[in-house]
This record gives structure tokens, sequence and C-alpha cells, in this order.
């Protein structure tokens, strides 16, 4: 089992420089951020940008891999995302893990004056989105003249990538889908798969329909001609109506059901003053200080 957390991009850097740092010395094996514009119950309250946040955790970081959590083509462009998450890699030594969905329906589907899409929309938008994210960060074949591609939601007319990728052949790309045909993307292009499990339910209902949720991806895997085991899977373990780090007990009980359901990853969140994960830091120590033995 590794372990993740999520540190918000909500405090200026000199506050958040300690918390990236103490991830690496805590034992976190990567350390994500929320790839939004503002979210949900925290849009009145400071949030910055992402990639830029990332940058400056690679500097005070060495060795823990950093990632988006997840990023969405609601408000990015295939072409210059994969010029930042290339430059990125780049800064961080190769410790990308990008985690990449299709989109919610919340603040950043609206706020550039969007129209709100149906489900079938976004998936096809999710497709083109990481089809020509996947091409990009792979950089283009010398002497090719750059990458051109015309879709119903995305065009690249010689965009240029050239050089070599700091990771090979590319970024990690870590998927984030819980319908049929997001896990077919999955199983197509991911190393990883992360999920939240379903909205709107909790406890044992919840770990129930992730239960589900995972066996579909094997299917989905089998499918696409893949062996399930070789998907990465990712669990964000705040989602099920407890947060995890509301103690070490809670924290131990999540991991190991997690662990009996084939995951290889478990996320939490770093502990806020309150409000959504409020939760003690101490705790946060306590828990890091066990994690060898949960392993």
């Amino acid at each position: 089992m590794r372990f993740g957390i999520v540190i918000l991009p909500q405090d200026p850097w000199a506050t958040a420089r300690r918390k990236w740092a103490e991830a690496e010395t805590l034992g976190f094996d990567h350390a994500w951020t929320y790839d939004h514009l503002s979210w949900r119950t925290l849009a009145d309250e400071p949030w910055g940008a992402t990639i830029p946040t990332l940058v400056a955790a690679a500097g005070v970081t060495s060795t823990i891999r950093l990632g988006t959590f997840v990023s969405s083509p609601n408000f990015r462009h295939p072409v210059t995302f994969a010029k930042d998450v290339a430059t990125l890699d780049d800064v961080s030594g190769g410790r990308v893990l990008l985690g990449i969905g299709s989109g919610g329906t919340g603040f950043d589907a609206t706020v550039l004056g969007q129209q709100l899409l149906s489900p079938g929309q976004r998936h096809a938008r999710f497709v083109e989105f990481v089809e020509l994210l996947d091409e990009l960060l792979r950089f283009e074949p010398e002497g090719s003249g750059g990458v051109s591609r015309s879709g119903e939601w995305f065009t690249a007319v010689g965009a240029r990538m050239v050089g070599t990728p700091a990771q090979l052949p590319r970024v990690p790309f870590v998927l984030a889908a819980n319908g049929p045909k997001g896990l077919g993307v999955v199983a197509r292009h991911a190393s990883a798969w992360v999920s939240t499990g379903p909205e709107g339910v909790t406890g044992d209902e919840w770990w129930a329909s992730v239960a589900q949720l995972a066996a579909r991806l094997d299917d989905a895997a089998t499918a696409a001609g893949r062996d399930p085991r070789s998907i990465d899977r990712h669990l964000s373990i705040d989602s099920g109506g407890l947060y995890s780090l509301s103690s070490v007990a809670a924290f131990e009980d999540t991991v190991g059901r997690a662990a009996e359901l084939g995951f290889t990853d478990v996320i939490a969140h770093w502990p806020r003053a309150q409000g959504v994960y409020a939760g003690s830091e101490d705790v946060l120590r306590e828990v890091a200080a066990r994690l060898p033995s949960l392993r």
C-alpha cells in the first residue's frame, strides 16, 4: 500500500511550503492538490493556482511524487496544459502524477461562460482531452513538424513539444472515472485509476459501491486486452462520509478496507482548522508514524 495526502491550495506559500516539505519527511509517497479555480463550500476563501503551487512544492521536496487531483477539461486546453505539465515534470525531476477527470458540473463548469454539458458530451470531451494529452506528452517524433488534430472539442495545429519527456514514455496518467465508458478510457490510457466512489452514499453502502466499481474496472481492462493488475488503484478515503484522519483507528480501518478491495494507494486530506476535512495535525503525524507497518 502507498499513501497520498492532498494539500488544498489555500495557504500563502510561506505557510504552505511547510506542509509540502513535511509531507515528504512524514513518509507519504505522493502529495496532491486540487485542480480547480475554486471549490464548493470554499469558494469564498483563498484558493491558489494548481501548477504554480506544484512547481513551488517541487522546490521544497526531492522524492515525493506530486499530482493534480484531478485536472479538468472544464477550463484547460491540452496544448497549453501539456506545456505546463511537461515543465512541472522537468522541474520536479520526473515526479509528476497527472490526475485527469472529465470535469464536474460545479464552479469550473460555468465560470468562463460555458454552457453546461450533458454526461455524454463531457465524456466525449474527456476522451479527446486524454488522447491529445497522451500524444503531446510523449513529445513529437523528430522532424514531424508538431502535433495537429481537429476534434469536436479541441484543435491543435502544429503544436510543438520538442525534446525528451522527463518520464518515459510520458508522465503517468491517473484517470478518474466511475461509469463504464470512463473506465474504458482508464483501461486504454491510464497507469492508474483514482476514485472517490459514488456521490450521495456513505458508510457500508459506499464501500459496497466502491467494490462494484473496482470489479467493473477489472472487466474494462480485460475487454481492452489488458491485465487488470497492471493498473494501480487509488482511493480517496475521505469520500465515504468519514474523514479518515479523524483518528488513528479510523485511518487504519479505512486503509484495511481499501486493501481488501485491491487498492494499491489511498489518498487522505491534510487536516484543516475547520469545515470540510477539519482535524488535527497531531493525528496526521501519529498516522504517519504508523505508515511503515501499514504498507
